[in-house]
């Protein structure tokens, strides 16, 4: 592994992995630093005691040992002065195409990931500097023009440039190369090498396979015996190869999703499926703005204990329609959600987006004559809300019988995390 002061070859690809730190608290402290620089700041979902979940916090609340996946309660008994903030996704996106744009001033080929990270292939950017060079810019740029802190890692592909980059934070530079990899990594635990779980890590240690450097000496005959083509893909990330390519098209090829952390744990399945049907209509609503169509529908579902499930769907025909959406949630949930079970959030995203002029939508045979109608009403009923607002229009099926139902409604929607959204 590389000090920063040593330059990186010229020979090959050059892939940086830019990733901000503690995102969330960072744009909240550098839009008001005189309430927030240098002090213990936590996002939580909901600033309820009780219920509120650690979305993020920054450094200097985790040197207090707070810990994301908290709840707020515990937080605040372990940091009294916590400062708890409640999300502002319109902040955090114009932060992100911020510091995203200055990337782009490097090179074409940036893939945004997240909201808060992206991949840049900076092979053809020499006219900048030094791979070094070009990441210490970055770092310096971001820092004065958005006031955030970011670490970067260099490394000849997307792998290793993301396993450097969280190598040291914040504002950390590290060099990965692949004649470092045995060095730096192969004694590490397997669950270190980016792109393997704790699932997958039991399971290797049930095969006697523990360190990265075990699993590059492993048979790959038997890992894909194991694991299928997973297994082949491991050993060879365990020797630090990995040739996928930036994709700069990644950001008209994003899901769209929306997630909330819920201000009480919902059990009963109707409240799930009102909470989803809420999910389902912004989701919708966002392809529609974006005139996007969807072939795979995902729910996200997570216990108070924080466990968390994800199950998805392809549908016949794309659609952009919150029925069909809805519908598609509803049933996986009913399928994968035992009855009774508390859940603490819940989530809907739409993947493979395709553009509306370039899908073809097979009518229902026994439903054609109307679609034109549904389409005419939600076209409305999208203009209602695009001139008075997201609550303009409510569906009886978001109130359901209980008429606090109104109430938690217009909270669950003002607590809609935002995060695929760049």
């Amino acid at each position: 592994m590389a000090d920063a002061h040593k330059d990186y070859p010229a020979k090959g690809r050059v892939i940086l992995h830019l990733d901000m730190n503690a995102f969330y608290c960072s744009v909240h402290e550098a839009e008001e630093p005189e309430k927030y620089k240098g002090k213990p700041t936590a996002v939580a979902g909901s600033v309820e005691l009780r219920k509120g979940i650690i979305v993020t916090c920054s450094y200097a609340a985790r040197g207090k040992g707070i810990k994301t996946g908290m709840t707020v309660r515990q937080a605040m008994r372990i940091c009294p002065d916590l400062i708890i903030i409640q999300p502002d996704f319109d902040l955090y996106r114009k932060f992100s195409r911020g510091f995203m744009s200055i990337a782009r001033q490097f090179t074409p080929l940036v893939e945004p990931i997240s909201i808060d990270e992206c991949y840049m292939d900076i092979t053809g950017s020499k006219i900048f500097g030094s791979p070094l060079e070009i990441a210490k810019t970055l770092q310096q740029r971001i820092a004065e023009e958005w006031m955030l802190p970011c670490s970067i890692g260099v490394a000849p592909n997307k792998l290793l440039a993301k396993m450097a980059s969280d190598m040291k934070k914040p504002n950390g530079l590290t060099v990965l190369r692949l004649r470092d990899v045995q060095a730096v990594l192969w004694d590490k635990p397997c669950d270190v090498l980016h792109g393997i779980g704790k699932k997958t890590a039991d399971k290797l240690e049930r095969l006697r396979i523990r360190t990265i450097g075990q699993l590059a000496a492993a048979d790959e005959e038997l890992l894909i015996r194991q694991f299928g083509t997973y297994g082949s893909w491991m050993k060879s990330a365990a020797h630090g190869i990995d040739h996928s390519e930036v994709r700069a098209d990644r950001e008209q090829s994003k899901s769209i999703g929306h997630t909330t952390t819920l201000p009480y744990d919902v059990t009963v399945r109707e409240d799930a499926h009102r909470i989803l049907l809420n999910l389902a209509d912004q989701t919708a609503r966002r392809l529609r703005r974006q005139k996007l169509m969807a072939s795979t529908v995902q729910i996200t579902v997570r216990k108070p204990d924080m466990t968390t499930i994800t199950r998805s769907s392809t549908l016949r025909v794309p659609t952009h329609s919150t029925d069909v959406v809805y519908h598609q949630a509803c049933r996986l949930f009913d399928e994968h959600w035992p009855a009774g079970d508390p859940a603490r959030l819940l989530g809907v995203t739409l993947q493979n987006l395709t553009a509306e002029e370039e899908t073809a939508v097979q009518l229902d045979l026994f439903d054609y004559k109307e679609q034109p109608r549904k389409e005419a009403l939600t076209k409305t009923m999208d203009v209602l809300r695009d001139k008075f607002g997201e609550n303009a229009v409510l569906t009886a099926g978001m109130l359901g019988d209980d008429p606090s139902a109104l109430i938690r409604n217009k909270k669950l929607r003002g607590t809609s995390l935002q995060k695929d959204e760049i």
